[in-house]
């Protein structure tokens, strides 16, 4: 059995099971923020204030001005970094607490905006990578799929990838009778996991990101 899950545990996964096992499984070693995930998350906090709570933009931020203001004049029940969870019971999707005891699925949708008066919802993800050129809109599935559990009056998402940097926006439209394809939609990467799981082997890849890796007792570790 696979522990809870996300979509970025699950692609740490696909990166290397080895760097996984350390992460997730036995957490004897922990990523540690860079200049970039710092300004990813500053930059997360301002939309986030700016939306909930009306605080002026950080001027280092004010490029993302016009998308945020766009954003906040859209009609509907606003939800900002709103945590949601995902069981399994008696063979279905249920919604229920982001720390249940039986949560299968974890997500945090940086922006959700609810209209259950028109059955519709827009989802929003921000990036500060510094385009789309690797945009994978699985994530978006994920919670697109979440959300529809969550919000069963609900029967469309639009939902998007908004690069904020590249000024870039990916979009997807979702469908209620796609539900249950959203949130299966990593079926294959979770057998893969069980598989690992089952067996305790871990194998290690080595790649570009290893100089980044915080598992400094991979052999293909290559930090400093």
């Amino acid at each position: 059995m696979i522990p809870a899950w996300s979509y970025s545990s699950i692609k740490t996964f696909d990166q290397c099971p080895k760097k996984y096992h350390h992460l997730r499984i036995l957490k004897d070693f922990k990523d540690e923020d860079s200049t970039a995930t710092i300004y990813g998350k500053e930059l997360h906090t301002a939309a986030e204030e700016f939306i909930r709570d009306g605080k002026p933009i950080p001027a280092k931020f004010s490029f993302i001005a016009p998308t945020l203001e766009a954003l906040s004049k859209i009609e509907g029940e606003k939800h900002c970094e709103i945590k949601l969870g995902i069981a399994r019971r008696n063979g279905k999707f249920v919604p229920c607490d982001f720390f249940a005891k039986d949560v299968w699925w974890r997500g945090i949708a940086d922006l959700l905006i609810i209209n259950e008066e028109k059955q519709t919802a827009y989802l929003v993800d921000y990036k500060t990578s510094k385009n789309a050129k690797y945009a994978d809109t699985k994530q978006l599935d994920l919670l697109a799929g979440a959300v529809f559990t969550h919000y069963p009056k609900i029967m469309e998402i639009k939902s998007a990838l908004l690069f904020v940097v590249s000024n870039e926006m990916v979009k997807k439209k979702h469908e209620f009778m796609m539900q249950l394809s959203y949130l299966n939609s990593m079926e294959p990467e979770l057998t893969r996991l069980e598989a690992a799981i089952q067996t305790n082997v871990w194998n290690p890849v080595s790649g570009p990101l290893c100089k980044f890796c915080p598992v400094t007792s991979c052999a293909h570790n290559r930090r400093g």
